[in-house]
């Protein structure tokens, strides 16, 4: 599962059908399984271990570092994992940190 909102998850058509509407997609599986199990088109990987420190940095350091650019705190940001625990918790994680 998908989790975009408090209490709300998405299945994988719904994200593409979100991804039209320039949401922000991070995957928060470890590097070792997006090898394995392939990459989401468009997604930003950040391992949920690296998920608060990076979603504290610097513009600048965020798109050094991840290759893409910053979330800020009002845009919208929908998280995926293997099996829907992780994206919860990087959901609360964000949550905490003041996005919205």
């Amino acid at each position: 599962k998908l989790c975009s909102t408090v209490g709300h998850c998405v299945s994988y058509e719904e994200l593409k059908d979100l991804k039209k509407n320039n949401i922000i997609h991070i995957d928060v599986r470890e590097r070792w399984e997006i090898d394995r199990f392939g990459r989401i088109p468009e997604s930003i990987n950040i391992p949920l271990s690296e998920l608060v420190e990076a979603l504290q940095m610097s513009p600048g350091d965020f798109r050094e570092q991840y290759h893409q650019k910053m979330p800020s705190k009002s845009d919208h940001v929908v998280f995926s994992c293997l099996a829907g625990v992780r994206s919860k918790q990087a959901l609360d994680f964000a949550l905490s940190l003041g996005f919205s």
